[in-house]
């Protein structure tokens, strides 16, 4: 099933950052392959053709992209994509762009916008740094999304983590005036590196002075229902450019 896919769409096909010749050790994403069922390929051969952005050196132009100017909101990794889905309809005054790897999360996204008709989000499969560095001008997204990224919970493996200082100031460099990065993670290790990650980035502030409290138009997203079943802390960070 996948294959008729990447044929019909060759820009699903992942493409390594090695391949276009980046040497950077941290990507934004760890790639997990599985089959798509039936009715997520439909999705995607009847949705992605509407919401679907191909990677391409060249900044984009959101207002031809979406059609008017409102303020672009960019969301890594978004998983099965309900929350998602539900912000872009809740908050109908921004755009949205979806970055996604998971071609699964991919399809549930198309299938649940599609069937609603919104007009104010696209989605790329690809590495979202790669993304940010060749698509996203400076000081033009109104805000980054980052809702339970992978913890790295080991310790040799906690250099993985996408929350690091030089894509902090990489997503830094993209806002606006004003502009905000809000994460959610339920690792309280990682919860606690954010803050200090932001912290040390001149151009950001933290309105809270710590975690914020929950903002109440995001959606629970299932790693939250298992975080929370596990009775982890569930934390909010929040910070702005100045």
């Amino acid at each position: 099933m996948n294959e008729t896919i990447f044929k019909d769409f060759p820009e699903l096909r992942v493409v390594d950052t090695r391949e276009i010749g980046s040497d950077r050790k941290i990507k934004s994403y760890v790639l997990r392959t599985a089959g798509l069922k039936k009715r997520e390929a439909r999705a995607i051969e009847t949705y992605w053709p509407r919401y679907g952005l191909s990677f391409k050196e060249e900044m984009l132009d959101y207002s031809v992209l979406f059609g008017n100017d409102n303020p672009v909101v960019i969301e890594i990794g978004f998983g099965n994509g309900a929350a998602t889905a539900h912000i872009a309809k809740m908050r109908s005054e921004y755009n949205y762009i979806g970055l996604e790897v998971f071609l699964t999360g991919i399809a549930k996204l198309l299938n649940a916008v599609g069937k609603e008709g919104l007009d104010n989000i696209k989605m790329m499969r690809f590495d979202a740094v790669e993304v940010l560095k060749h698509m996203i001008a400076d000081a033009s997204i109104a805000g980054f999304h980052i809702f339970f990224p992978d913890p790295w919970p080991k310790k040799r493996h906690v250099k993985r983590r996408l929350i690091q200082k030089p894509f902090a100031e990489l997503l830094a460099r993209k806002l606006i005036k004003g502009g905000y990065i809000y994460c959610v993670t339920d690792w309280q290790e990682y919860a606690d590196q954010m803050l200090e990650v932001f912290d040390s980035i001149p151009d950001l502030t933290n309105p809270y002075g710590g975690f914020a409290p929950p903002i109440p138009w995001r959606l629970k997203t299932s790693f939250e229902k298992k975080g929370i079943e596990k009775e982890h802390p569930i934390n909010e960070v929040w910070v702005e450019k100045a």
